[in-house]
């Protein structure tokens, strides 16, 4: 059997367009598959309402949640944005959630505001055992629908996304 150098280099390139085609397939496919859930689940302590003044969001990392105090309610904010999965930082100097991917705005109560975001910042149940506030993250409460809005109000200074 002779060895044919072109023979070889035409199966080197169908293997190699093969691999190249399974990987971007499987990209594609990971992709798309919705985002899980991250962080932990089931209950978490919050520690006393009071540490959590009025027109501030605090977030908590054990359960990658915002805690806002929108005219004394308060909400156990999720800071993934409902449009794409993003994470959704507060922004001190407007005082509102300001998403960096695709800009969608919202108040602090989690309300939209402006953006392609389908509905306002989805949200974890809150109670008061024994002083203590807690967030239950095995439930997830939808964010509410476009138009609510019940805390909104002007923003208290320049945008963080605009540069400002």
């Amino acid at each position: 059997m002779k060895f044919d150098r072109r023979r070889l280099l035409e199966k080197g390139w169908k293997i190699g367009g093969g691999l190249l085609a399974a990987a971007a397939g499987w990209t594609s496919w990971d992709l798309l598959q919705p985002l899980k859930p991250a962080g932990a689940t089931g209950k978490l302590k919050l520690g006393s309402p009071s540490k959590f003044e009025p027109g501030t969001a605090t977030f908590v990392n054990a359960g990658r949640l915002w805690v806002s105090n929108a005219d004394g309610h308060l909400f156990a904010i999720s800071q993934k944005c409902p449009h794409l999965g993003c994470r959704v930082p507060f922004c001190e100097s407007s005082g509102r959630f300001e998403c960096p991917c695709h800009g969608s705005v919202f108040d602090i109560g989690g309300e939209w505001i402006s953006g392609p975001s389908p509905r306002g910042l989805d949200q974890h149940p809150l109670t008061l055992e024994d002083g203590e506030l807690v967030a239950d993250l095995g439930v997830h409460i939808k964010g509410p629908d476009h138009g609510a809005a019940e805390y909104l109000s002007p923003p208290l200074g320049p945008s963080c996304s605009e540069g400002g």
